[in-house]
């Protein structure tokens, strides 16, 4: 396969990671308030509402949205944006519905119980899909809120871009340890019947084949995990850990209100714990695709500079 010309994210290639390095930072967010956008009806986005989505996609890899949709509850606000963003091939994850769209609420009872997205527990920092396969990797994730919780559910959101370079200019060999094709296994599930699903071992950050786009599969859980066992990956994995706990101004908190949603590049995301009463229970829409948000591809989103640029 080709390589694309501009490749920031090889460690060989250092010139090209401070150019994207110095054109990424330069007016990236302050704020929360600077990735939320005010739209309509995410189903029929403006040109304009579309463009200002997109450049924030761009240079934060997220976007979120505030309509006036709160309380509808209708998986089509999910599904109509995804297709204006070229988000079409959704992951059918185990615990979505037929349609591909899960329905995030707590289940006091039956197979959904057991999995913490669907209790109002708190859930560490990842990417979505970090069990997935290679082949099945998750590069687009959404999420829509019909209901907020009565009290909590705020989710922490951080560019992965942004600690892939918090982490390469604290120590390249972090970036070399979780490169690695081996640096992170997920443990076989079982069910009933035997192995419901394989051991999954993979790198943290990978490439794209052909477009060079960055992928990270993270988690920052404890339990079910087994990273390389060398100095090198449990020195990456606890500076990361120290990033995500910390009080940087890349991260960024927010509570999803009727209405709100987040559209990204499976950035990584946490969740507080969160608590319902009779007239609050939260609701939201998830979304995974095996896309990348149409036209934050890297060589869209920063093209090849000439020396007179």
């Amino acid at each position: 396969m080709n390589q694309p010309s501009f490749n920031p994210f090889t460690l060989d290639n250092d010139h090209d990671y401070r150019n994207w390095r110095s054109r990424k930072l330069e007016n990236y967010p302050a704020t929360l308030a600077d990735l939320v956008v005010q739209i309509e009806d995410p189903r029929r986005l403006t040109p304009d509402e579309h463009d200002v989505i997109l450049a924030r996609c761009r240079k934060a890899n997220m976007a979120l949205y505030v309509s006036p949709l709160g309380k509808v509850a209708d998986k089509e606000i999910t599904r109509q944006l995804g297709y204006q963003f070229g988000l079409d091939h959704l992951d059918r994850n185990m615990l979505a519905e037929d349609d591909g769209i899960t329905s995030l609420a707590v289940h006091a009872s039956g197979e959904h119980q057991h999995y913490i997205p669907y209790t109002d527990r708190p859930i560490k920092w990842h990417t979505d899909g970090y069990y997935n396969p290679r082949e099945r990797q998750i590069w687009g994730v959404q999420l829509h809120c019909v209901c907020s919780a009565a009290a909590g559910g705020e989710n922490g959101l951080l560019d992965h871009e942004i600690a892939y370079i918090q982490l390469r200019d604290a120590n390249p060999d972090y970036i070399r340890a979780l490169m690695a094709p081996d640096a992170m296994t997920i443990p076989a599930r079982m069910d009933e019947e035997g192995i419901a699903r394989p051991d999954e071992t993979g790198p943290v950050f990978s490439l794209h084949p052909v477009s060079g786009d960055l992928h990270m599969r993270y988690t920052a859980r404890t339990r079910s995990i087994r990273w390389k066992d060398t100095p090198q990956v449990r020195a990456a994995v606890a500076h990361l850990d120290q990033l995500l706990n910390s009080d940087s101004p890349y991260i960024f908190r927010a509570r999803l209100e009727p209405g709100m949603g987040l559209i990204s590049n499976n950035v990584l995301h946490d969740r507080a714990a969160f608590s319902d009463d009779e007239n609050c229970q939260r609701l939201l829409y998830r979304a995974r695709y095996y896309d990348r948000i149409k036209g934050t591809e890297l060589a869209t989103a920063y093209p090849v500079q000439t020396n007179n640029s």
